[in-house]
């Protein structure tokens, strides 16, 4: 059997990606990579769009056909990048809770009181039970790969499905921070009756006490119940789309922008994606559109400037990329997640390459 170092050697980058092989086309197997995708394909609570829970395979699909050589990070591909299999029922359970939740969501749509209906009343705790079976599954899941020594991404999915992440990076650190990139707050308390809304997740988070401090990143859409728990914690710092504009509209960089929301970060950070934080040519299908947004450029050059910073990157997610009839959300969702895995690589001291110069 060859070893790490004779696959990297007989392994041509400029080629087609092995069609047998993991995600990016790559030889390795899991154990030889440094960095592990875990998929969670999941969207049980969306109200609005769907196709969510397909994200991760589209994503897997359209990495074949990512160059390799990133102008960041070129030798990145070298460290090793496996997608793990997700347990069968993440998937099964998905289809059948969010079958059970409809009947939930059109009768709150037409103004009824769940609490009344003992039959919707029933699902929707049963939902809800479900759904913190997945945390906790995937919590075991990403304690497994961090136990051996592996930088782990969490794809999803809808945004509800990184809270198990959390919690698993929770027994490893005390204190840390997320970095939010959002066009939603995600800050509704039991959204729609469901605890583990995917409009709830950064309430659930900053529950935790482990995590400090929120910085929510091109905010454009929320609700009165999302600003007052905002405003009254000293936890959580909102950038809006709307705000960020008019600074640089009226004078400001994008890079004096970075800086101080990157500075109200703790020493250790997670970074939260949600596609939609994007203007909405690059994800065209994903659930719930707003107009707006940050560019892809705009993006990469906050993550990559996280992560030459003093602060320590201990995990991202990305999340709500849904395919539709074309495949380029899942192409855009496949080379943002390859930056990632760049950003988290070399943050945590990893060697990624000497960046390209062509100055």
């Amino acid at each position: 059997m060859s070893t790490k170092e004779e696959k990297i050697k007989n392994f041509d980058p400029s080629q087609p990606g092995l069609a047998d092989a993991s995600i990016y086309g790559l030889p390795f197997n899991a154990e030889e990579s440094d960095i592990i995708i875990i998929p969670v394909p999941w969207e049980v609570t969306v109200s609005y769009g769907a196709g969510a829970s397909d994200g991760p395979a589209a994503i897997f699909d359209a990495s074949f056909q990512v160059d390799l050589l990133h102008q960041d990070f070129p030798e990145l591909w070298k460290l090793g990048i496996f997608m793990d299999e997700a347990p069968k029922e993440w998937k099964e359970n998905s289809d059948t809770y969010k079958a059970l939740a409809q009947p939930i969501i059109e009768a709150l749509e037409d103004g009824q009181d769940i609490a009344k209906i003992p039959a919707l009343k029933t699902d929707l705790d049963t939902i809800n039970a479900a759904s913190d079976q997945l945390n906790n599954s995937l919590k075991k899941v990403v304690l497994k790969w961090l136990d051996k020594g592996k930088k782990v991404i969490l794809l999803g999915g809808d945004h509800s499905t990184p809270l198990g992440y959390y919690q698993a990076l929770a027994t490893k650190h005390k204190d840390f921070g997320i970095l939010h990139f959002d066009a939603h707050m995600d800050l509704r308390i039991a959204y729609e009756g469901f605890t583990y809304s995917h409009a709830s997740i950064m309430y659930n988070a900053v529950q935790m006490p482990e995590i400090s401090k929120l910085v929510q990143v091109g905010i454009r859409d929320f609700c009165e119940e999302e600003v007052a728990v905002a405003l009254a914690s000293d936890k959580i710092h909102v950038f809006t789309d709307k705000d960020l504009k008019k600074q640089q509209f009226e004078g400001s960089t994008w890079k004096e922008q970075v800086d101080k929301m990157i500075a109200l970060l703790p020493d250790k950070v997670a970074i939260s994606f949600d596609i939609d934080a994007l203007y909405r040519w690059y994800c065209p299908n994903t659930g719930t559109p707003v107009p707006g947004g940050l560019s892809y450029e705009q993006a990469q050059y906050m993550l990559t400037a996280l992560a030459n910073s003093d602060k320590n990157i201990i995990g991202i997610d990305l999340v709500e990329v849904a395919p539709g009839d074309d495949e380029w959300d899942g192409n855009v969702g496949a080379r943002l997640l390859f930056h990632m895995c760049g950003v988290l690589a070399k943050n945590n001291g990893l060697k990624t390459g000497v960046p390209i110069d062509f100055d």
